[in-house]
C-alpha cells in the first residue's frame, strides 16, 4: 500500500463498514501483508479520531491458512478450503488485534454467515452485539464463517464477504459501505481487455447496463468479483446506505471516502431513505405480533429522551410473542408510542415487568440484556 501522511478534515458518513478483499490484504502475494495492513488500519484510526465508528468486514482467512501451512497453490476443493479457514481464522484475527493494539484500538471478532442473519433471533444478536461494540469504542472485525458455510466458500453467487458486508451494513445502520478491492472501481467494460474502458464515477440506479459492466470484471484473489460487489451495492443502497467501491491501495482510500471526496472509486447512491427503510422494517409486521403497555414516566424517556425501554415501565403485556419478533408499545391510554424489536418474549416480560434491570437475571435465571427494547431496534410513530 502507497505510504501516506493522514491530514485531519471533517467527515461526512459517521458509521462506516469497511469490507476489505483477500488480495488488498496480502498484497497480490500468497500471505498477509502486515504492512498493507497497517496502512488500512491507519485510515481507519484517522477517521475514528474524526467522529467515525468503523466495522471492519475482513477477507483473508483462508490465505492464512495457506501461509501458516505453507501451501500457497490454490485449493478448490471446499472441505480442504474450510480447512485452510480453520486454520487461518485465528493468525488472521491475530494480526488483525496486533496491528490494532499499536493504536490502542481494542477489537472483537464475529464470525457470521448469511443463514446466522437470516434467523430472527441470529439477527437480533448480532445486531445488539455489533451495536454495543461500537457504542463502547470497540472495532467489529466480522468475516464470514467459513469453516461451517459451504454456501459462502463454494463457487456461489455469495461472494467472499461481498453480500456479508452489505447485510452487516444494514445490521448496524450504516451511513457507507466501503468495499476496497485492488482496482479503481466499476468500468464500462472489462479494462484488461478493453482500452477504452472508463471508471463509472457515479451510478444512481443498478440497471442491466451496470450489471453488464459487473460481468467479468476483476476483483480481489479471493471468490468475489465485480459481479458481486455490485450485487452487494444493489442490497445496501435499498436499505438507504451509500456506497463506494475503491481501490485499497489508492492514497488516503478510507478517508477521502469518508469524506464524501469526489474521484474516490465509483460511488452508489441510496435508492431509499435509510431511517424510513429501518421505519418501514419494524412497522410492517405489527399486525401479527403483540403490544406493550408503559407507564407515564417510560412514555415520557422513549418520546423525549431517546430511552430504551426498560422493564420498570411496562404495565402490560398483550398477545403472545417471541424474542426478536417487533411490538407496539403504548401508552395506558392506547396512544401509540413506538414499535421495536424486543429483546424478552411476552411471557418472559410478564415476569420481569414492573422491576428493576437488575432483577433480570435473577427472576429468569439469565438474561439478554438490560432492556425490554433497546433504543437501537426501536423507532417512534
Amino acid at each position: 500500500m502507497t505510504s501516506h501522511r493522514l491530514h485531519p478534515q471533517h467527515i461526512e458518513y459517521r458509521r462506516v463498514v469497511v469490507k476489505v478483499g483477500t488480495n488488498l490484504l496480502t498484497g497480490g502475494s500468497a500471505r498477509l501483508d502486515a504492512e498493507a495492513m497497517a496502512g488500512i488500519i491507519a485510515q481507519i484510526v484517522a477517521i475514528r479520531a474524526l467522529g467515525a465508528q468503523v466495522v471492519l468486514v475482513s477477507s483473508g482467512a483462508i490465505a492464512a491458512g495457506r501461509q501458516r501451512l505453507g501451501d500457497a497453490g490454490i485449493v478448490a476443493d471446499v472441505p480442504m478450503r474450510q480447512a485452510l479457514a480453520a486454520v487461518g481464522q485465528s493468525r488472521l484475527m491475530s494480526v488483525w488485534d496486533e496491528l490494532f493494539e499499536l493504536q490502542h484500538i481494542v477489537v472483537a471478532q464475529a464470525l457470521l454467515t448469511r443463514r446466522d442473519l437470516a434467523d430472527r433471533l441470529g439477527y437480533l444478536n448480532a445486531r445488539n452485539t455489533l451495536l454495543g461494540l461500537l457504542e463502547r469504542g470497540v472495532v467489529p472485525i466480522v468475516n464470514e464463517n467459513d469453516v461451517v458455510s459451504i454456501e459462502e466458500i463454494g463457487e456461489s453467487v455469495i461472494g467472499d464477504n461481498d453480500n456479508l458486508s452489505a447485510e452487516v451494513a444494514n445490521l448496524v445502520d450504516a451511513d457507507l459501505l466501503l468495499i476496497l478491492t485492488d482496482i479503481a472501481g466499476l468500468y464500462t467494460a472489462d479494462p484488461r481487455h478493453d482500452p477504452t474502458a472508463t471508471l463509472i464515477e457515479e451510478v444512481a440506479r443498478i440497471d442491466e447496463a451496470i450489471e453488464r459492466a459487473s460481468a467479468g470484471q476483476p476483483g480481489e484473489r479471493g471468490i468475489g468479483g465485480m459481479a458481486t460487489k455490485v450485487q452487494a451495492a444493489r442490497t445496501a443502497t435499498a436499505a438507504g446506505i451509500h456506497v463506494i467501491i475503491a481501490d485499497g491501495g489508492a492514497t488516503d482510500a478510507i478517508r477521502r471516502a469518508a469524506a464524501a471526496e469526489p474521484g474516490v472509486g465509483t460511488h452508489f447512491l441510496p435508492t431509499a431513505d435509510r431511517v424510513e427503510s429501518r421505519r418501514r422494517y419494524l412497522l410492517s409486521r405489527l399486525q401479527a405480533r403483540g403490544r406493550i403497555v408503559v407507564d407515564a414516566g417510560a412514555a415520557r424517556a422513549l418520546e423525549h429522551d431517546g430511552k430504551s425501554l426498560l422493564p420498570a415501565g411496562v404495565v402490560r403485556v398483550e398477545g403472545e410473542f417471541q424474542r426478536g419478533d417487533v411490538v407496539r408499545i403504548v401508552t395506558a391510554e392506547g396512544r401509540d408510542l413506538a414499535s421495536g424489536s424486543v429483546n424478552y418474549s411476552s411471557a418472559e416480560i410478564e415476569q420481569v415487568r414492573g422491576q428493576r434491570s437488575g432483577r433480570i437475571a435473577e427472576l429468569l435465571g439469565y438474561e439478554y440484556g438490560e432492556e425490554v427494547v433497546h433504543r437501537n431496534n426501536l423507532v417512534l410513530l
